[in-house]
C-alpha cells in the first residue's frame, strides 16, 4: 500500500506551504543518494519527490486530500508542473546543480566535437516514378571541410592551441552556494565554448570556423511506392561538423505530381471511364491506361453506370516493414454510362423503337437545337410559330 505523503514529508495535513517545503529541504539533504549513507536512500528519495510534487501543488493537494493516490494517479516525477515559482523545480535545479557536470543543465556539460547539422531537399517525381522508382539527381548547398586548412580553422602553417582558462577540459569549476553549502558546479569553459582549444591565428579562407559553404550534388534513388510529402533520410550526407564529429543527414522530401487520369487510393490506382448506352446495353472490349501500358478490358452486357472492374496487379507496390516488397496492389476501374444530350434525327428515331419495344410511350421532347434557347424563348416560338416542329 502506497505511503501517505504527509507521513513521508512528516508534516501534519494542515502544514502550510512553506513547512512542506521547509520539510522536503531538510529530506532531501539527508536522503539525496550522492550524500547519504543509507542502503534505501534512493527509494526514500523518491518517495520524498513525489510527495512533494504532489502537496506542494494546490490542485493536486486538494485532490488527494479528497481522493487519495487515486485522485492523483499518474503524478509521479516529472508529471508537470510543481507549485509554481517557489516549487520543486526551483529547488530541485538548485540541488542538483551543485553537482558534477554529469548532474548539470546541458550549459554545465562539456560540449566536445560538435556534429553536422541537417540540410533538406525537395524532390518532385511523375505518378508512374511513385509506382516504379526513379533515381534523381539533387543539387544543394552544404558546408565542406575548408580545403586550406582540412578543417582545424587555423592558417596553414598553425595549429589550435590548448585554451588557459580550462587547462583543455572544455570545463571551468565554480565555486556555489546552497542549502547543502558550498557546492562545486561544473560549467562549459566561455572561452573555448567546451572545444578545449582556442586558435590564435585563424584560416583566412575559413575565418577559423574550418567549414566552407559549397554546392554539392548527389544522385537519389526514390524507392518504388513512395508517397506524396514522404521524408527519406540520407545519412552522413549534410553538413561537414567538428573535426573527428559525424556528419550531418540530408532529408528529401518528396512531392508527388498528379495525373491527368489516375489517382490514388491506399496503394490502388483509380481511374474513371466513361461509356455510352450501346456499349452499356450490348457489352464491349476497350482500351483502358494503366501505369504499365493500354490494356483491353471487357464490359459485360447490361453494365450498370458506376460499376467498378478490378485489374490485378497494376497498382502501387505493397511494401512490408522491412522495405521488401509483397507484390503490387490493384488498379480500380469505373465505369460510368454517358447518355448523350445530342441526337441525330435517325438516333433519335430509334431510342424511340427501342422505347416501343419496352411497352413505353415517350413523349418527345424539344430538339437538341432548340433545346440551348432559353426556356421563355422557346416557350414564345411555341406560340408565335416560330417552332416549326411543335414541340
Amino acid at each position: 500500500m502506497a505511503k501517505d505523503y504527509y507521513d513521508v514529508l512528516g508534516v501534519s495535513r494542515s502544514a502550510s506551504k512553506d513547512d512542506i517545503k521547509k520539510a522536503f529541504r531538510g529530506l532531501a539533504r539527508q536522503y539525496h543518494p550522492d550524500v547519504s549513507q543509507e542502503t534505501d536512500a534512493e527509494e526514500r528519495f523518491k518517495e520524498i519527490n513525489e510527495a512533494y510534487e504532489v502537496l506542494s501543488d494546490d490542485e493536486k493537494r486538494a485532490r488527494y486530500d479528497r481522493f487519495g493516490h487515486a485522485g492523483v494517479a499518474g503524478a509521479g516525477m516529472g508529471g508537470g508542473g510543481f507549485g509554481g515559482a517557489t516549487g520543486f523545480e526551483e529547488i530541485f535545479e538548485e540541488f542538483m546543480s551543485a553537482f558534477g557536470g554529469a548532474r548539470t543543465s546541458s550549459s554545465g556539460r562539456r560540449r566536445g566535437p560538435r556534429a553536422g547539422g541537417n540540410r533538406k531537399v525537395d524532390v518532385n517525381v511523375t505518378f508512374e516514378e511513385a509506382v516504379f522508382g526513379v533515381e534523381r539527381e539533387v543539387e544543394f548547398e552544404r558546408f565542406e571541410v575548408c580545403d586550406e586548412c582540412t578543417g582545424s580553422g587555423a592558417a596553414p602553417g598553425s595549429a589550435p592551441i590548448k585554451c588557459a582558462q580550462c587547462n583543455g577540459t572544455g570545463e571551468v569549476r565554480q565555486v556555489q552556494q546552497t542549502f547543502l553549502g558550498s557546492m562545486v558546479r561544473v560549467a562549459t569553459c566561455p572561452t573555448c565554448g567546451g572545444k578545449g582549444t582556442t586558435i590564435p591565428n585563424r584560416c583566412r579562407k575559413c575565418d577559423g570556423s574550418g567549414r566552407l559553404r559549397k554546392r554539392a550534388v548527389l544522385k537519389i534513388k526514390i524507392p518504388a511506392g513512395v508517397r506524396e510529402g514522404l521524408e527519406m533520410q540520407v545519412r552522413g550526407e549534410g553538413d561537414f561538423g567538428d573535426v573527428d564529429a559525424p556528419r550531418g543527414n540530408l532529408s528529401v522530401f518528396i512531392h508527388v505530381r498528379e495525373h491527368e487520369f489516375f489517382r490514388r487510393q491506399e496503394n490502388d490506382i483509380l481511374l474513371d471511364v466513361t461509356i455510352n448506352v450501346a456499349q452499356a446495353a450490348l457489352g464491349d472490349k476497350i482500351v483502358i491506361p494503366t501505369v504499365d501500358g493500354e490494356v483491353e478490358l471487357s464490359i459485360p452486357a447490361g453494365t450498370q453506370s458506376g460499376k467498378t472492374f478490378r485489374l490485378r496487379g497494376k497498382g502501387f507496390p505493397r511494401l512490408r516493414s522491412d522495405g521488401t516488397s509483397a507484390g503490387r496492389a490493384d488498379q480500380l476501374v469505373t465505369v460510368y454510362v454517358e447518355v448523350p444530350n445530342r441526337l441525330t434525327d435517325r438516333q433519335r428515331e430509334l431510342f424511340q423503337e427501342l422505347a416501343q419495344s419496352f411497352g413505353t410511350e415517350v413523349q418527345p421532347q424539344a430538339r437538341e437545337k432548340d433545346s440551348d434557347k432559353p426556356f421563355f424563348e422557346r416557350v414564345r416560338g411555341f406560340f408565335t410559330g416560330d417552332n416549326p416542329s411543335g414541340e
